[in-house]
């Protein structure tokens, strides 16, 4: 049994000695690009992806460290696509670190620190567990959007990333304590047995999901707690931008499931209101703002808060008229949601990596124009990207709306149906601002006289074929997402099953 217990943990027993060796051996590296660190990262980043993919093919569930870690399908599914998202994104970043003298080994540290964070989450059978991987995840990513030390914009960015999310790490802890004062346990199985029995005060237990709730969406980066999210796309060095919006997501999502959903789904009537109401400001003002934005990181953050909409919707479908029929469907709507959400990001943001330099960042939207004339391939990449966080076929983001559709027509609700339709509404607004990139590539000038414009640089064949292989995924994964989504479904069945 105590074996057991280790063993399922194993995956973050290897990234956490990964952290140690990574940390240790960067300081014999004597070569400036750091090519030692970074293939023993990547190495090593491919044994804990496959380590959490074998245990998803095997789909059991189980517990170790006394019930306060669980080993489910649906945890093991979000680490291994976290796992992969995190070696993309330090492929993608590498040239680009090159250049602003970040190629160092606390940068490829504190990337593995906050995976492990993510790990952690996704396990979590426990508030303070829970609570112990978002810290690790979040400081890490907080020195890492502070790592160019010499740099205003990302100086400022961290700063108020620390704060604001110092600010949402209490709200959730609060809301947590407040769950134990009404329950008498930490352990997330006996806070939903002690819900289901009606016999404590509803209202303290309210009080608790409110805040629950609000550190959630702050995680999420959903409206009216996104104040950081712009700031700190366009603060962040790309790298670390992406670090930030893609894996993390993941996490976002899973403590979601487990606290809400596993923990919390009596009181459901409750949160999914609140979800209703996030889910729609989030549509709203992510899709209105980013229309106004010059800069191409902060319209990308302003996307991210509207695409979180859609989650949300997603999740607050789970239970129609007290029953849990919908559950499965809803919530694996969201979920696939999320993965092929995060796999778009990876390629938008590595393709401004790409196209950077030394001095010059490419972030604004301008700075596209004529890109169809100069490299029509990656104008062509660019262009899948946006299509599919448009949601227009038959990219993968058309068919992850039409999931979170689905799932709220399928309730037969007449307010989910108007929500439905709503956020259909609201797509079509955020359709101009990801058409108007396309626009800008393919019929917009090249801004300056050809001397003055910055030259594309020279990349590896390595980031450019991945970069290739990304655009192909998202173009490719739409009209072939039913294997996907059937995997979400079957996650999401065999862990609320467990």
């Amino acid at each position: 049994m105590e074996l057991m217990d280790w063993t399922v943990v194993a995956p973050e027993i290897w990234l956490l000695a990964l952290i140690c060796t990574v940390a240790m051996a960067d300081l014999w590296v004597s070569d400036p690009q750091r090519r030692p660190t970074f293939w023993l990262t990547q190495v090593g980043l491919l044994v804990f992806t496959l380590m959490q993919l074998h245990s998803v093919e095997r789909g059991i569930a189980q517990y170790g460290l006394g019930g306060m870690v669980v080993a489910d399908p649906m945890g093991h599914l979000l680490a291994c696509f976290a796992g992969v998202a995190t070696m993309v994104t330090l492929a993608y970043a590498r040239p680009t670190l090159a250049a602003r003298d970040m190629q160092r080994g606390e940068f490829y540290t504190l990337a593995l620190l906050s995976l492990l964070g993510i790990s952690i989450m996704t396990s979590a059978n426990h508030f303070l567990v829970v609570y112990l991987g978002l810290e690790v995840m979040s400081l890490s990513l907080y020195a890492l959007v502070a790592l160019r030390r010499d740099h205003r914009v990302a100086t400022e960015a961290a700063m108020k990333y620390f704060v604001l999310g110092a600010l949402a790490s209490g709200f959730l802890l609060y809301g947590l304590s407040m769950m134990y004062g009404a329950t008498g346990s930490l352990e997330i199985p006996v806070v939903f047995d002690r819900i289901a029995t009606g016999s404590i005060n509803p209202d303290v237990l309210v009080f608790g999901v409110v805040f629950v709730v609000a550190g959630l969406a702050f995680k999420l980066g959903a409206v009216p707690f996104h104040m950081w999210v712009p700031d700190v796309y366009q603060g962040a060095p790309t790298a670390v931008t992406l670090l930030i919006g893609g894996a993390p997501k993941l996490a976002a999502f899973a403590i979601t499931i487990r606290l809400l959903v596993e923990g919390m789904l009596g009181l459901a009537f409750d949160w999914q209101q609140m979800f209703i109401v996030l889910a729609v400001a989030s549509l709203v003002v992510g899709n209105v703002a980013a229309i106004a934005q010059s800069n191409l990181k902060r319209m990308l953050a302003y996307s991210t808060i509207a695409q979180i909409g859609f989650v949300l919707l997603g999740l607050s479908a789970g239970v129609v008229s007290g029953n849990t029929l919908s559950a499965g469907n809803a919530y694996s709507s969201a979920m696939f949601y999320v993965i092929t959400y995060v796999l778009t990001t990876l390629g938008t943001f590595g393709l401004i990596m790409y196209l950077s330099d030394t001095g010059f960042e490419s972030e604004r939207i301008d700075d596209l124009a004529g890109l169809a004339q100069r490299a029509p391939w990656l104008a062509g990449v660019m262009a899948v990207f946006m299509f599919s966080l448009a949601g227009i076929p038959p990219m993968v983001g058309f068919f992850a709306k039409l999931a979170v559709l689905q799932a709220l027509v399928a309730t037969n609700v007449a307010a989910y149906i108007v929500l439905a339709v709503l956020a259909v509404l609201l797509s079509l607004v955020g359709a101009y601002y990801y058409l108007r990139v396309v626009k800008v590539m393919y019929f917009d000038p090249p801004a300056g006289a050809p001397a003055a414009r910055p030259a594309l640089p020279a990349r590896s064949a390595g980031v450019t074929a991945l970069l290739a292989v990304n655009g192909a995924a998202v173009l490719l994964l739409g009209p072939l997402s039913g294997g996907l989504l059937a995997l979400c479904r079957d996650a999401i069945v065999k862990t609320l099953a467990g």
